[in-house]
């Protein structure tokens, strides 16, 4: 019998969701590390998933399929370094219930990440975050959308995967108008509103008009908008606005750099360092702040 299936069965159901009560990000994201290993491991040995055994999926195996998300996927370092520390966690979970495959198992998790050259952090001006805004076609129902989106981004700064999260109940546009969003470490977080997003926030949520559990952002289909379907949307508009502002063609414009942007424009306006941590989500280390003055509307 397959000591693999009921393990990865158990990894899921058992440690992750159970045990550790693992976002739905994260879960993903093992879920898809875990899909792309499989089939790279099938390929090589001609087994199926559901008849290998963990001791196919030995050391030599993942360091090949390592290179193979860096060589042939085109996975950038940053990428490999986390798929391999999903599968660190599906192997000390093995050690746990497999003690007989324990040398096969420790060669696997001797395997170290990658070291890497971080990329000097990017962010738009004022004027390239102009020219990216007024990029989407607001005379149709998908330019209204994004502008609302990209608005939404540049003043707030949330992550991609809480941008595609939020639902229409998410968004507070009474008094003292925020957005809520459930962030990284299953942490929820309140992020203020300038008059400006609120603005084009109404307007987006009386044209949506969606219960307070739908998604904010959502396709014609009515299905929630992808993180790749974000970044799809922003490398495009980058490249419109570049029409018009020469600057942006020397950037590689993502939804992460739009939340650089975010943290720049705070910086300029004086807003302490702690503050912004705490706005960007970094609660790591970072003291609350007795009081925080409210943004104005610019």
């Amino acid at each position: 019998m397959s000591t693999l299936a009921p393990t990865l069965q158990a990894f899921f159901t058992d440690r992750l969701a159970r045990q550790r009560q693992a976002s739905p990000h994260t879960i993903a994201a093992y879920r898809d590390t875990v899909k792309l290993l499989l089939v790279f491991a099938e390929q090589r040995t001609g087994k199926s998933p559901s008849a290998m055994d963990i001791t196919d999926l030995d050391a030599p195996l993942i360091g090949a399929f390592l290179n193979h998300l860096e060589t042939d996927r085109g996975n950038s370092v940053r990428t490999r370094n986390a798929r391999l520390a999903a599968i660190h966690s599906l192997f000390r979970y093995c050690a746990l219930h497999h003690p007989q495959d324990a040398a096969v198992i420790a060669r696997v998790l001797a395997i170290p990440p990658k070291r890497f050259d971080r990329a000097v952090i990017t962010y738009l001006t004022e004027e390239e975050i102009t020219a990216l805004l007024a990029a989407p076609d607001r005379s149709t129902w998908t330019g209204r959308r994004d502008h609302a989106l990209l608005l939404l981004a540049c003043q707030t700064g949330l992550r991609a995967t809480e941008l595609t999260g939020l639902t229409v109940g998410d968004v507070h546009l009474g008094s003292g108008r925020h957005v809520s969003c459930l962030g990284k470490g299953r942490k929820r977080r309140i992020t203020p509103l300038t008059a400006a997003t609120g603005t084009v926030l109404h307007a987006w949520l009386a044209e949506r008009a969606g219960l307070p559990n739908d998604p904010l952002f959502v396709t014609r289909r009515g299905t929630p908008l992808s993180r790749d379907a974000l970044q799809r949307r922003v490398a495009r508009y980058a490249a419109i606005a570049a029409a018009s502002c020469p600057t942006l063609q020397e950037k590689k414009v993502s939804p992460h750099v739009l939340r650089h942007s975010a943290a720049m424009r705070l910086l300029s306006a004086g807003i302490d360092v702690s503050v912004i941590a705490l706005w960007m989500g970094h609660f790591s280390g970072v003291r609350t702040p007795s009081g925080c003055a409210p943004l104005s509307a610019a």
